[in-house]
C-alpha cells in the first residue's frame, strides 16, 4: 500500500511539475523572439525604446501556445522603408513584420492584453515583430493555450 502511494505521489508531482515548467519554458520562447529582434541592427536614424514579449494563446481561435515578440521603435524612416529593411532579416512571413504603433495596446494580440510602456506622442513610432516557434510537447501542458 506505501508503495502505491508513493508512486501516486510521484506520477502527481511530475503532473504539476509539467504546469509549472511548460509555462516558464514557453515564457522563455517568447523572450528568445523578442530578445533576436532586438539583437538585430537598426536602420539609420532609428532607436530602439522598448522589447515586450508573450507567449499563450494570443491569436485565431482554437487551441496551441503562440510565442510573440516585439520591439518598439523610434525612426524617421518611412513604414515603407522599414519594411524594406527588416525583410531582409525575416525567414519567413510571420518574422520581422512592421507596422506602424499609434498607441500603447499591441494590436497583433487578440486575447488578452500586451502594452508598451513608452508614451507614444507622433508619427515615427512603429513595432517590429516576429511569432516564435517551439516543438515541444510542454506547448500543450501550457494552460494559457487553451
Amino acid at each position: 500500500m506505501k508503495k502505491l502511494a508513493i508512486i501516486l505521489i510521484l506520477i502527481a508531482a511530475a503532473f504539476f511539475s509539467l504546469l509549472i515548467a511548460a509555462p516558464a519554458l514557453n515564457d522563455n520562447t517568447a523572450e528568445k523572439t523578442a530578445k533576436e529582434l532586438s539583437d538585430l541592427p537598426l536602420p539609420d536614424e532609428t532607436e530602439l525604446l522598448e522589447t515586450v514579449y508573450q507567449a499563450g494563446k494570443l491569436t485565431g481561435n482554437g487551441n496551441g501556445t503562440q510565442y510573440f515578440g516585439a520591439i518598439l521603435i523610434k525612426s524617421n524612416l518611412s513604414l515603407e522603408e522599414l519594411r524594406e529593411y527588416y525583410a531582409v532579416f525575416a525567414k519567413n512571413e510571420w518574422e520581422c513584420i512592421v507596422e506602424k504603433q499609434t498607441g500603447a495596446d499591441i494590436k497583433a494580440i487578440e486575447h488578452g492584453r500586451l502594452t508598451f510602456q513608452t508614451d507614444i506622442g507622433d508619427d515615427h513610432y512603429y513595432i517590429v515583430y516576429s511569432w516564435g516557434e517551439r516543438d515541444s510537447f510542454l506547448a500543450e501542458w501550457d494552460i494559457r493555450g487553451h
